[in-house]
Order: C-alpha cells, then sequence, then structure tokens
C-alpha cells in the first residue's frame, strides 16, 4: 500500500480539534494524544500510542516478506560479472557457447537457410500437440538411436518435445516421481550443475557415484563401478552420452561395455543426458554409440537430448526426451503420460526450433551442410585444445604433465584446480570461470591460449 489511511477516534472535549484544522489537514495537538492502533486481522497495520486520539496508518509490509534473495546462479552470474569487467584481456570460459574464433556468438549457415525457407513457406504459429512437432520427434529419434534401429521400426520408443535438454530432464523427473515412488536416482561426481537443481525440484531423491580422480585428472572408473554396483536394485543411472559436462572424461567403449554389464546385472535403468551429439566428435553417430549400445542390449532407455550447442539453438528450447519400452504398448503409454505431466507444465512446445531442426534432417542437401558445419565448429575446439596444451607445457617449466588437456573431449576442459585458485584467475587474470575448475574451450581462441596458459601456471603453482 503506496498510501497511508488515517482513522480518527475517541477525542475529547479537551483535544484542540477544529473542522478548520482537519479541512486545512492539521491536527492541534496540544492536550491531546493519538494513538497508533493496530486493526484486528490486519498485519498492514502499525501501532504507536500519543493518547487518547486513534489514529491507523497502513504500512508497505509485503505479504511476501519472507522470501529470502536465491543466490546468483552460478554459470549465468559468471557472465555477469564478465560483463561488468572492463580489462581488455578479459576472458569468459564459464558459459558452454560455441564462440567464432574472433569470439563472436555463431549462428550456423545452415539455420539461416532453414530460416529463410521457413519464411518463405509462411508457416502458422498455432499451437503445437502436447507431445510437440511430429516431424521433429521422429527425426530426433532417427538421429539419436539410428533410423534402422528396430525400437524405432517396432514402435518402441516414446518420443515428446521437450523444452531444450533442461525441459527433457524435468519430464523425465517427474515420471519417475510419479511412477517410480521407491526411485532414486545416481548421478555423476561432478556432474552439470542444473542436474540437482532438476531432482530436487521433482522431488525424486538422488545420489552420487564417482567419476572424477583428481590424482589423475582423469575417471575413476573403479570408483565409478563399485558405486553402481551398490546402489539399489532398479536405480536410475544418469548417464552423459558424450562429452561428460563438466569434466569432458568420456568411458572408453571398453568401459562402456561394462558400465552396461553391471547396470543390467543390477536391474538399473539407464537414463542418458545427451547434450551434444555430433558437437562432442563432429560425428553424430559416434557421439550416439553409447546410446546405441545399451539400446542393442535390450535395456529400456531414457534419453534426453538438446539442440542448443549442436545447432547453436540456444534460445529455441529445443529437445526432446525419449523413453526405449520393452514393447510398443509400453511406449503408448509411457508417451501418454509424459504428455500428461507436459500439459499443466508447459501445455505446449514452442515451432519454431522444431521445424529448423526437422527441415534441416529432413533436406539431404541441409544435412549434409550441418554434419560439415559441426566437423567445423568441433574442429576449431580441438585446435584450441592441442594449442592450450602445448602454451603449458611450454609455458611450464616444473614438468607437470599437462596431457589430461587432449585427454577430455568436448567443449569443456577440467583443469584441477581449486576455488581459490579459480579466484585467481579471475581476480588477477581477468578470466571467468566456473569454481569447480572447468574452462569452456569453445569461448577460447587460438590467439589467447598463451594468455590462459600464463593464467593456469600461475594460478596451479602460486596459489594453494
Amino acid at each position: 500500500m503506496a498510501s497511508s489511511v488515517f482513522s480518527l477516534a475517541s477525542a475529547t472535549p479537551s483535544a484542540s480539534l477544529s473542522s478548520h484544522d482537519i479541512e486545512k489537514g492539521k491536527l492541534n495537538l496540544r492536550n491531546t494524544s493519538l494513538c497508533f492502533k493496530k486493526e484486528k486481522n490486519n498485519p498492514f497495520m502499525k501501532t504507536k500510542s500519543f493518547g487518547r486520539i486513534s489514529m491507523v496508518v497502513a504500512s508497505n509490509v509485503s505479504r511476501f516478506e519472507g522470501i529470502t534473495m536465491a543466490p546468483p546462479d552460478p554459470i549465468l552470474g559468471v557472465s555477469e560479472a564478465f560483463k561488468a569487467d572492463n580489462h581488455e584481456l578479459k576472458l569468459n570460459l564459464g558459459v558452454g557457447a560455441y564462440r567464432t574464433e574472433e569470439l563472436q556468438p555463431y549462428v550456423l549457415d545452415v539455420v539461416k537457410k532453414a530460416d529463410k525457407l521457413l519464411l518463405e513457406k509462411g508457416e502458422n504459429r498455432e499451437y503445437l500437440p502436447i507431445e510437440g512437432l511430429a516431424a521433429f520427434n521422429k527425426v530426433t529419434a532417427d538421429l539419436l538411436f539410428g533410423a534402422d534401429n528396430p525400437v524405432i521400426k517396432q514402435q518402441r520408443v516414446a518420443t515428446v518435445q521437450g523444452l531444450s535438454g533442461t525441459g527433457s530432464l524435468r519430464l523425465a523427473a517427474a515420471l519417475i516421481e510419479r511412477y517410480f515412488p521407491r526411485g532414486e536416482v545416481l548421478i555423476s561426481s561432478p556432474t552439470w550443475g542444473n542436474h540437482k537443481n532438476i531432482f530436487n525440484d521433482a522431488k525424486v531423491p538422488w545420489s552420487e557415484y564417482r567419476y572424477y580422480d583428481p590424482k589423475t585428472v582423469g575417471l575413476d572408473f573403479e570408483g565409478m563401478i563399485a558405486d553402481i554396483k551398490a546402489a539399489p536394485e532398479g536405480s536410475f543411472i544418469l548417464l552423459h552420452g558424450c562429452a561428460h559436462n563438466p569434466t569432458g572424461i568420456d568411458p572408453t567403449p571398453e568401459q562402456w561395455e561394462i558400465i552396461a554389464d553391471v547396470i543390467q546385472e543390477k536391474n538399473h535403468i539407464p537414463f542418458f543426458d545427451i547434450a551434444y551429439q555430433g558437437f562432442a566428435s563432429g560425428s553424430l553417430d559416434a557421439d550416439a554409440a553409447s546410446v546405441r549400445m545399451f539400446v542393442a542390449r535390450g535395456m529400456e532407455v531414457i534419453a534426453a537430448q538438446s539442440y542448443s550447442k549442436n545447432l547453436g539453438l540456444y534460445a529455441e528450447r529445443i529437445g526432446a526426451i525419449n523413453v526405449v519400452c520393452s514393447s510398443p504398448d509400453a511406449a503408448a503409454r509411457v508417451k501418454s503420460q509424459l504428455k500428461r505431466i507436459a500439459r499443466p507444465m508447459y501445455s505446449n512446445p514452442p515451432v519454431h526450433g522444431a521445424r529448423i531442426v526437422a527441415n534441416i534432417v529432413g533436406d539431404a542437401a541441409l544435412f549434409k551442410e550441418w554434419n560439415a558445419e559441426m566437423e567445423m565448429m568441433a574442429g576449431r575446439i580441438k585446435n584450441v585444445r592441442h594449442k592450450l596444451f602445448d602454451s603449458l607445457s611450454s609455458k611450464d617449466k616444473s614438468g607437470k604433465d599437462w596431457s589430461f588437456v587432449l585427454k577430455q573431449i568436448g567443449m569443456f576442459s577440467f583443469t584441477g584446480l581449486n576455488k581459490a585458485q579459480c579466484d585467481n584467475m579471475t581476480n588477477k587474470w581477468h578470466v571467468y570461470m566456473t569454481k569447480d575448475g572447468r574452462i569452456s574451450l569453445a569461448g577460447l581462441s587460438l590467439a589467447k591460449c598463451e594468455y590462459l596458459a600464463g593464467a593456469i601456471i600461475d594460478s596451479y603453482h602460486n596459489v594453494s
């Protein structure tokens, strides 16, 4: 309430209160008292006593007073800090978004062409069905599992268009919460920061399995297997299909087979997060190999997809949730329930990004061009990775082995720096990154590798 409300009561003859005073907006308080009284059942009224004349004043106290300020997002907050820094050598390696060699955002040429074709067609803007654009759902499942995969031909995949990877994961989390009341999700330590938020909000319990080994800056494979074996039977095991975020450390093909063995033995359900198909290695098929191997074993699988990275459709929020079931009937029922969950959550998904994906994949020439651009983007990141390794090796005279940089894959590198060292990277060197030591190589240029190497070496050796 912006204005005050006054209520007068209990005035005595001794109070000098004339109609003239009231008209002039004045009160003569000589021999008179005022009382600010709190009205019953009104939390907005404050009280203060001056005597027999009562005055009730409405205050600006909000009904939302008990809501505390949320902490800044650990990833998106990095970009805000970067923007506020005016240093000419500053680097933003926090957000996982592809940049050109000039460190500018990149819109794929094939996306521009698909956009132009959509304008020429004059497509309408009607609501999509709850499950999304049918043409998109078909091509996205084909891309992930392979168009000739028996699970596609047998209609054993329930596919629903989601709000990119985050929204698709959230749909799956809601499905778990609703139909697997004792279900628990195991996530890697570390993992993408939003995974925990998603399962917390869906009220799905989660625990962690070992993944990163700080001693080797590599995969703790023995710890991972031991923790998956120790998990309650029937747990959901969240796996990064390729280009693990934040470490960039992936299991080898042989290790993937062992992981699948253990998950099958324990009757667990594999749950894949596929955010970088085609963007990690430059090959759509190579980056989907882990998922396809699990499916080929006859396992029921959950897989979330995103087209933010591989098509640069960050703001379009385009992705999908896929559930591979043992029968077409089960797939139909699962899809019906995913739609039921989506309806009160966001009703139906956006159409523009879905049409872009469907048109690119459905046109042979555009699909070929997309593959070439993915190879280009993945190739630039690989070149930056090699240049950074060369710069670290040549500048650091301590004999430290930096080869872990080359063993990692995808847009991220896990440096092994602790929080204090990361703070030094930002405060002294103006390099903005997440506090777990992750840097986005997609935001680095060849020209800045020497500068970054110097910052890493200084922080690693001179800050404990």
